[in-house]
């Protein structure tokens, strides 16, 4: 996840109805608002990644397969990735705050439901419903920073940026120490209901601080026939991928693939369609005529899901494989999450120098970092608590480093109004291809090894996705060079 600037992605600024971020604006407590909107954002990050170190003891108590551990991170990515296309419609429609204050209140509410689910079916749903909520209030969060500090953005920025880079994989470290720690008897539950009180601060806090704009535009109306296009086709493409190979790929599973490529193609014909109207489309499709977004897609497909599907299968290896409890993992996995803190920081100050020069330099550090990794999955002896740390501190690092530099680089060669419209594209796409790599290097994980199987099942199976980690690296290296050489002004 990075910072992205969101603008009305269904109207396009004139020289006269400039975005009013180009103008000086000044609004009481602004840092105090910005921390409702840190706030509101980290909880969706966190709860994207949170169950990875949890999902054994969850699958513990409430039953499931492999595939329903992979649901917990691909149900709600899915949900994220499809709401995306029009939570930012909401907020033009009914003004952000509102909107924001709304998704905030739902996603509480679906925190809760997680943490009280009695089955495991009822879990998926509440993730599913934490997801769609979480796309309703993230694209509120960007447009609000940019009204309340105009010119002044690069200052939040400056915080907002490492913050995101850290919390991106703090979640496998927080759900570690808060399972191990068994607060008041709730176990995983916890990783859920701590929400509460965090969402609860930041609604009370959003609600006497953020500024109440007005609706963006009067009398738009939502494209739901496109967003149930794009539901159907990411379902279609997803389903089969965490359910075939458990299920020894029947032929609904390879009818449902088949199936998503002409219900996608769908999709995309009818915003085309829509667009040439004159009426509202989810999707801005005049920004795909220019190589430098299309790379920037390839590269946010291909870099988002090898992270998301390598971090998972390093957190069911370390448990399910190596016996490790919650808390011994999180510690295990501690060091990636100090090195994206680094690499976060350190790439505010050689990104302006580099340009995307800096992608390249995170990317060759993942590399290292994962080379390493491999050849310690690939000893005769499993690895300690601590074997790790070393080489997961550089892949975090490297990692960092592209985070926050990323969508501002991808963007630098876009007019203004194709910005917004642009940003929001790549943050469905980087949700999307969250889910994908969950179900696609999941999948290559269960593939290999059986739960129950023994530690040096579980290490082949981790070197294998490690390969194909370093594999998924190496494309987006190459990908990279079709990128503008550097960023938007102003991100």
């Amino acid at each position: 996840m990075t910072v992205i600037l969101e603008t009305p992605a269904d109207e396009t600024p004139t020289a006269e109805t400039a975005p009013a971020a180009a103008e000086p604006r000044t609004f009481p407590h602004r840092w105090l608002g910005l921390i409702a909107i840190l706030s509101a954002t980290l909880l969706n990050l966190l709860d994207a990644s949170i169950v990875n170190v949890a999902a054994p003891a969850i699958r513990a108590e409430l039953g499931g397969t492999a595939a329903t551990l992979q649901w917990l991170s691909a149900g709600y990515t899915l949900a994220l990735a499809i709401g995306l296309l029009t939570g930012g419609r909401l907020g033009d429609m009914f003004g952000r705050k509102k909107v924001l204050m709304i998704g905030l209140a739902g996603f509480l509410a679906a925190s809760l439901a997680c943490g009280a689910a009695g089955t495991i079916e009822l879990l998926l749903a509440a993730r599913v419903v934490q997801g769609v909520f979480a796309a309703v209030m993230v694209p509120q969060c960007f447009g609000l920073i940019r009204d309340m500090f105009g010119r002044d953005m690069g200052k939040a920025y400056a915080l907002f940026g490492p913050a995101i880079g850290l919390a991106t994989i703090a979640g496998p470290v927080v759900a570690g120490v808060l399972v191990d720690a068994d607060l008041l008897g709730t176990g995983w539950r916890s990783i859920f209901l701590i929400n509460l009180p965090l969402g609860a601060a930041a609604v009370v806090l959003g609600a006497k601080i953020l500024p109440a704009g007005a609706p963006a535009v009067k009398g738009l109306k939502l494209d739901l026939g496109g967003a149930l296009l794009a539901a159907a086709g990411m379902c279609l493409l997803l389903v089969p991928l965490v359910e075939g190979r458990e299920l020894g790929w029947p032929a609904w599973s390879i009818a449902m693939l088949i199936a998503s490529v002409p219900v996608l193609a769908l999709f995309t014909w009818s915003q085309t369609r829509r667009a040439r109207s004159g009426r509202t489309a989810l999707v801005e499709l005049s920004v795909f005529k220019k190589r430098s977004y299309t790379s920037g897609i390839a590269f946010v497909v291909v870099f988002f899901g090898a992270i998301t599907g390598f971090s998972l299968a390093v957190g069911l290896f370390l448990q399910l494989g190596l016996g490790f409890g919650p808390l011994q993992a999180s510690l295990a996995m501690a060091a990636w999450a100090v090195g994206a803190f680094i690499g976060s920081g350190s790439s505010a100050a050689l990104a302006p120098k580099l340009g995307r020069g800096v992608l390249h330099v995170g990317l060759a550090t993942m590399t290292a970092g994962l080379a390493v990794i491999w050849f310690q999955f690939g000893a005769d002896t499993a690895p300690g608590t601590w074997a790790l740390s070393p080489a997961f501190g550089v892949f975090g690092i490297g990692m960092g480093m592209i985070f926050v530099p990323l969508f501002g680089i991808i963007t630098g060669d876009l007019e203004d109004h194709e910005v917004g419209s642009a940003s929001g594209l790549l943050e469905s796409f980087q949700q999307g291809a969250a889910a994908l790599g969950v179900a696609g290097l999941g999948t290559v994980f269960f593939g290999q090894f059986a739960i129950g199987g023994g530690a040096a099942e579980a290490m082949q199976a981790a070197q294998l996705v490690t390969g194909l980690t370093v594999g998924l690296t190496l494309v987006a290296f190459l990908v990279a060079f079709g990128l503008p050489k550097q960023a938007k002004a102003g991100h």
